[in-house]
C-alpha cells in the first residue's frame, strides 16, 4: 500500500530512487471518481518501472481544469483511495493546473499520460527525455471515464427520478 506524501517528501524518495538505480515512474490525473480505467492505468505505469508516484490535482486546480461542479471527491479522499492502489507507491497533490514544476523537481525516468494525449501534447516531455528518461502513453479503455460515471448516475438518478426509486435514507 502507498502513502500520501509532501512534495518534498516525494522529492526525497525520487533522490533515493536515482542512488539506488530504482526506475521511477510519474503520472498524475484529477482522479475524481477512481474507476477501471484509473487502475489499468495505473497497473500499466506501474509495469513500467520500481516505484509509482502519482500527483494529483488539488480540489482548486480541478476547479480550475473541470468547472465548478468538479470536484466530487475532496483531494484528501482522491490521495488516500489512490495510495490504497497496490500499483501506486507514492501520491501527492499539487495546485498548479499542470503538474509541470512536480516534473521539473523529480525528472522522473518513465513519464505516463493515458491515450487521450499526444507524446508530443505531454507536459514535462522536454525535461523528461532530456534527462535520458521516456514518456509513455497508455490506452484508455473505452468507455470508462469519469464524465461517463456522471453521465450514468445522472441518467439513473437525476431529474428523472420517479416514484419507483424514492430516495433512500441514510446512503
Amino acid at each position: 500500500m502507498g502513502r500520501v506524501v509532501t512534495q518534498d517528501e516525494l522529492a526525497e524518495v525520487r533522490e533515493r530512487a536515482r542512488a539506488d538505480h530504482r526506475r521511477f515512474v510519474f503520472t498524475n490525473g484529477c482522479f475524481d471518481l477512481l474507476h477501471r480505467g484509473h487502475v489499468a492505468c495505473l497497473e500499466r505505469a506501474r509495469g513500467l518501472g520500481d516505484l509509482l508516484a502519482v500527483g494529483v490535482n488539488s480540489d482548486a486546480s480541478v476547479r480550475k481544469i473541470k468547472g465548478h461542479l468538479r470536484p466530487l471527491v475532496p483531494e484528501e479522499d482522491r490521495a488516500h483511495v489512490l495510495a490504497a492502489l497496490a500499483a501506486v507507491d507514492y501520491v501527492t497533490l499539487f495546485d498548479e493546473e499542470t503538474p509541470e514544476s512536480l516534473i521539473r523537481r523529480l525528472v522522473p525516468d518513465v513519464l505516463v499520460k493515458g491515450g487521450d494525449y499526444r507524446t508530443g501534447t505531454v507536459v514535462g516531455r522536454e525535461v523528461v527525455e532530456a534527462a535520458g528518461g521516456r514518456v509513455v502513453i497508455v490506452d484508455l479503455m473505452q468507455g470508462r471515464s469519469t464524465r461517463s460515471v456522471i453521465r450514468l448516475i445522472l441518467d439513473r438518478y437525476g431529474a428523472a427520478r420517479g416514484p419507483q426509486d424514492p430516495p433512500r435514507s441514510g446512503s
